[in-house]
């Protein structure tokens, strides 16, 4: 049925992102944090023109937008479908080989838990979506994604996360997303970025310097248990 998408043209975002420069400061940017042009060029391996010349080619895309800090300007993705994109390709995208000690155990930090531009990805957040799932929290719809359960309102209504609120906003409520490293779903939209914040505000995990990666406070199972007690059921380790 091409007639139906007569008027998508996706090779407008993908030529966005077809050179590696712009890949890697998009890349960059799916820690959700406002990074500067510097940083930005530092990340993505290029000068400081170069990267200004990107970002504006990005910006004026709209893949990115720029605010004022102080004398300089910050970066941001516009939009979390961006991040979405961004993390699906993931999957798909060829690994680069670590050329160092230091850069495998960076791999490895993003594996166990990280920032996924608002919300969390890595073996923690399939872990938790999985066991959101098993402890009837989540369902699956009638489209195949994830849907909350009368008990799963209540639950993140006991965190503090107003469910209601969240559900007349545009953003999705729910939506499955492709873990780049596990290749299984984490939770995303609202309620992922909610969940995120809950994480990072009682210090169940915070985020490494200069990195997308969460460090975990404690281990990752004993977490899930706190969070997402399951009475009578085997616990599973998260296998990082």
């Amino acid at each position: 049925m091409v007639d139906d998408l007569a008027g998508v043209d996706i090779s407008v975002v993908a030529r966005l992102l077809a050179e590696r420069p712009r890949a890697d400061i998009a890349m960059a940017l799916l820690g959700g944090r406002a990074l500067s042009a510097g940083e930005l060029a530092r990340a993505a391996g290029v000068s400081p023109s170069a990267a200004s010349a990107h970002l504006a080619r990005l910006k004026s895309g709209g893949v990115v937008f720029a605010e004022a800090q102080g004398r300089q300007r910050i970066f941001r993705l516009a939009d979390p479908a961006y991040a979405a994109v961004i993390e699906a390709m993931l999957v798909v995208a060829p690994r680069r080989p670590a050329h160092s000690l230091s850069a495998d155990r960076r791999s490895e930090h993003l594996r166990r838990a990280r920032s996924c531009y608002d919300h969390l990805a890595g073996a923690l957040a399939v872990a938790c979506y999985e066991r959101l799932f098993d402890a009837g929290h989540l369902h699956a719809s009638g489209q195949g994604g994830p849907e909350v359960t009368d008990a799963g309102v209540r639950w993140f209504c006991g965190l503090g996360v107003p469910v209601d609120d969240l559900a007349t906003r545009r953003r999705p409520l729910t939506r499955a997303c492709m873990d780049w490293t596990e290749r299984r779903h984490h939770l995303a939209g609202a309620l992922g970025a909610a969940l995120l914040s809950h994480l990072l505000q009682t210090g169940a995990v915070a985020r490494r310097p200069g990195s997308r990666a969460l460090t975990v406070t404690g281990d990752d199972t004993e977490l899930l248990d706190r969070l997402l007690p399951l009475a009578g059921q085997a616990r599973v380790s998260v296998g990082v």
